[in-house]
């Protein structure tokens, strides 16, 4: 194995053998996952380390003996609601290792981060205790929280800013906020920085199959506004007043070479330093969609997570640790550009059983389908020799068994 993945790929092996024992608790199986992450941050170049906080259902409706399952968006969509906070590069933007899952079940939430069952809470709640393990595994960089438009929450802005060095970006809504004494909304603001000509042309790319300009700008924005957070009780949301919470606010557009098409919008607030400028928040958000794309390698495309049998959402948990080892290691293996990295990619994309399309010489479904092949190899291999599996499947295919008119 090579060197930039042999201590993922003997993690993922030894996670393979265990991932059954009960007296394996969750934390442990979690332990190679953040040993793999902290080792890959500190030879990453970047100021700061990503982290991706993202949430994801699990559909498990025609899987009767799952007794724990809970009920997703409706009454009879059953399944798990996975979240995860994926440890990202600030340098390249490739994805460096999981740093917290967690699978929420009808017994309460099955956490890598502890060795028992918990009361679930909020999604936005859960956020806190993940941010605050991140920020105590003492990574060598600082954490900047990366989250979607679910935390545009200014009861949780007032609760981050409260804990030291605490750094977030969240992709917001067209919110009311206060801009030079007067109430604006972003959309507003958009409009009055591009008159104003802010907005500079950051990077050309294709997006949706066609060229397209990345524009960004910044200013500073202030909320005042009480807070008024959901509960899953039911209960009547209350308003809450709080300090005023005073923000950096980038904007970013995806504007189309032909504008053909209206631009793509991203309100993103954030307190890290201006050190970072605009571009490269604007950027790091961008990648964002690692995480998603973490997720799609479980579910649809690699893993196939939602077909799996096992009939409870600890089991469940515990293999998708596992799994998540897997992708750790396909991805050092995607970013490794020696020659040696090449050979050990097409052998697996021969294991995977996968056709390439012409131009692409590998892809990270066909990678992991690869490895997890490979990694049932050696398993099979550490209880059977290799001259008697060869000795068996020669016995098989040179003489196959009489069918039943020939032996009687």
């Amino acid at each position: 194995m090579l060197p930039s993945t042999a201590g993922a790929f003997a993690s993922a092996q030894a996670a393979w053998r265990f991932y059954r024992n009960p007296r394996i608790d969750l934390p442990s199986l979690m332990s190679p996952l953040l040993e793999t992450g902290r080792a890959s941050l500190q030879q990453d170049r970047g100021p700061y380390a990503l982290v991706m906080h993202d949430w994801s259902l699990l559909h498990f409706g025609g899987h009767e003996g799952k007794a724990d399952r809970i009920t997703l968006s409706q009454s009879r969509d059953l399944g798990y609601e996975l979240q995860a906070a994926v440890l990202v590069s600030s340098d390249h933007g490739g994805p460096l290792a999981p740093l917290s899952l967690s699978l929420r079940a009808a017994d309460g939430v099955h956490c890598c981060r502890t060795w028992k069952v918990r009361s679930p809470q909020s999604p936005l709640d859960e956020l806190e205790p993940a941010m605050k393990f991140v920020e105590e595994l003492r990574l060598s960089k600082p954490a900047v929280h990366i989250i979607d438009a679910e935390a545009d929450s200014i009861a949780h802005y007032r609760s981050w800013l409260r804990t030291p060095g605490r750094f977030f970006i969240v992709r917001a809504d067209d919110r009311v906020v206060q801009f030079e004494g007067e109430k604006r909304r972003f959309s507003w603001l958009l409009s009055h920085l591009w008159t104003n000509n802010e907005f500079r042309r950051v990077r050309e790319f294709m997006c949706r199959g066609k060229k397209a300009f990345q524009w960004v700008a910044e200013t500073t924005v202030t909320m005042t506004n009480p807070a008024r957070p959901q509960r899953r009780d039911g209960k009547p949301r209350k308003s809450i007043p709080g300090e005023p919470v005073t923000l950096r606010l980038v904007i970013s557009q995806i504007r189309w070479a032909e504008a053909t098409d209206a631009p793509l919008v991203w309100y993103l607030l954030t307190n890290v330093t201006p050190d970072s400028d605009a571009t490269k928040i604007s950027l790091w958000y961008y990648w964002r969609w690692k995480a998603e794309s973490y997720f799609k390698l479980l579910k649809t495309s690699g893993q196939e997570i939602e077909e799996w049998q096992q009939e409870s959402a600890e089991a469940i948990t515990r293999r998708l640790l596992v799994a998540s080892m897997a992708c750790v290691v396909v991805w050092q293996l995607a970013q490794d550009q020696s020659s040696e990295a090449a050979t050990l990619r097409e052998i697996l994309i021969r294991l995977s059983g996968r056709q390439m399309k012409r131009g692409c010489a590998h892809t990270m479904p066909a990678l992991l389908a690869g490895l997890w092949a490979l990694l049932g190899t050696f398993s099979i291999l550490e209880d059977h020799a290799l001259s008697d599996l060869k000795k068996l499947a020669q016995q098989v295919l040179q003489f196959p068994r009489a069918g039943p008119d020939e032996a009687s």
